[in-house]
């Protein structure tokens, strides 16, 4: 996306005749005057013990080198125009279908422009998702490099996870590549000094400036989409379309997070933007670049966040830590021992908060790994060690790629069915048994819902979903819940 700005600019100057003065009073004026002197001092603005710091020049100079301007470009075919037939077409002849239309031709358009961050001296580079898939979610057929020295590059997608946001580029240059210096962001506190720095607007490399406004905001999706991880650090520093992917840097100059989202009703800063963590993009980084994926631990239960009525009656004193409101039969939690009404309070050494804190957590260990979960049960706390499965590939986590609702096990109403599930005989359709977390509908449907129809079409057998279903559009569904029917929408 390529922005032009036009500036005008108007002197206006106003004349009055009794201020008008010949250039001889003028100047024998100017003879009396005294000789103007001015201090000036030449000198940088440096760092000086003792006095407040008034640049961060050297600070910036430090790491803008390791920040990219990063293009994204789709060949498209088109055919060339034929003259004759449609001047023909203009005069009200009828053209013949076998008349000629015109040559293939290719043509390179541009998608998107956004920033990465170098971060490895053999030229890795980290971004956004979203900037190397393009605008719209086409997938981007080019993807080019711009570094600050102006040298440009051909980079290969090593690999990209939506659910954080993350993508992983690599370029081969002949030498080795200015790579910025990361830091634990772990370690970062609210009113921390920070510099945003990227391509907005493609104007070229930019910084600003601002503070670390909180840590770990979770927006529920509503930011990266349902199904996502979210554990951004905001800051008030200004970012604007085209700092997606660019670099949030403390001030030492260490890589603190990558700029990805803000909020805003305009579509520019009002100084609510928000990036990804270091520590989350490290790990999913260095998983994308051994394996090509981003492995997640599971334990295979439905956690809800506990209000201050809940937590009364359960007896407890804080809102704080999760509650297990189902466990998935044969999963890492159930044979733990973990049951639903239990309030998880801790992972290992990390306090969980909230249900979104507990999944991101989880999400963050590798699959197979032994952990002790913390939790109060009816006034007692239990420490129950858990081997974590997978979401990407655990036996007792059935897949669901090849299924019409990725991450949703459903299975057609029969009699069995019914009788486990106490459903009316009356009640014909497919029933959702579970749902994977990092399903992209884990946050609109629910165990134990039957889906009846699907935009007007009753639910015959499972095929009926797949055809029923409408990409890039609002679905209507009509379910039985709890003994309830009623409409919900889903975007596919």
């Amino acid at each position: 996306m390529r922005y032009t700005f036009t500036l005008f600019c108007f002197i206006c100057t106003c004349f009055h005749p009794g201020l008008a003065k010949s250039s001889d009073s003028v100047g024998q004026e100017a003879a009396s005057n005294a000789p103007l002197e001015v201090v000036v001092d030449g000198r940088m603005v440096e760092f000086e013990p003792g006095r407040p710091v008034v640049s961060y020049a050297d600070v910036l100079e430090q790491a803008t080198p390791s920040v990219v301007a990063v293009y994204t470009s789709r060949i498209v075919t088109a055919r060339e125009s034929q003259q004759l037939p449609d001047i023909l077409r203009r005069f009200g002849y009828s053209v013949p279908p076998s008349a000629p239309q015109g040559r293939l031709r290719e043509r390179k358009e541009q998608l998107g422009v956004g920033s990465g961050v170098i971060i490895s001296h053999d030229g890795y580079i980290v971004t956004n998702h979203h900037v190397v898939q393009g605008m719209r979610g086409r997938v981007a057929d080019e993807i080019k490099v711009r570094l600050n020295d102006g040298a440009e590059y051909i980079a290969e997608l090593i690999g990209s996870d939506p659910k954080t946001d993350v993508a992983v580029l690599k370029i081969d240059a002949s030498q080795d590549l200015p790579a910025v210096t990361l830091a634990d962001s772990d370690q970062l506190r609210v009113g921390d000094v920070v510099f945003a720095i990227g391509n907005p607007l493609d104007v070229g490399l930019t910084a600003t400036q601002g503070i670390v406004s909180a840590t770990g905001r979770n927006q529920g999706g509503r930011v990266l989409g349902r199904g996502s991880y979210e554990d951004f650090i905001q800051t008030d520093a200004a970012i604007n379309l085209g700092n997606s992917g660019g670099a949030l840097i403390d001030a030492w100059g260490r890589l603190i997070g990558i700029n990805t989202a803000i909020v805003s009703r305009t579509g520019g800063s009002i100084g609510i933007g928000f990036a990804i963590p270091v520590n989350m993009v490290l790990n999913v980084a260095t998983n994308l670049i051994a394996t090509g994926e981003v492995p997640r631990g599971m334990l295979g239960l439905f956690p809800d966040d506990l209000t201050r009525e809940m937590a009364e009656a359960f007896g407890l004193d804080s809102t704080r830590g999760a509650l297990v409101n189902q466990v998935q039969d044969d999963s890492p939690a159930s044979r733990a021992g973990i049951l639903h009404g239990d309030f998880i309070t801790q992972i290992d050494a990390t306090a969980i908060e909230s249900a979104a804190q507990l999944r991101l957590v989880v999400s963050q260990i590798l699959p197979g790994t032994e952990v002790e979960v913390t939790l109060i049960r009816q006034g007692e706390t239990l420490r129950l060690p858990v081997v974590l499965g997978s979401l990407t590939g655990d036996p007792a986590s059935p897949q669901h790629a090849d299924g019409p609702l990725e991450g949703v096990e459903l299975r057609l109403l029969n009699a069995s069915l019914r009788e486990e599930y106490s459903i009316p005989d009356d009640i014909s359709g497919a029933l959702i048994v579970s749902i994977q977390e990092d399903s992209p509908y884990y946050d609109v449907l629910a165990p134990r819902m039957v889906i009846l129809e699907v935009n007007g079409e009753a639910v015959t057998e499972l095929g009926v979903i797949t055809g029923a279903l409408r990409e890039n559009a609002q679905n209507r569904l009509y379910i039985w819940v709890e003994g309830v029917k009623r409409f919900l929408v889903l975007r596919l």
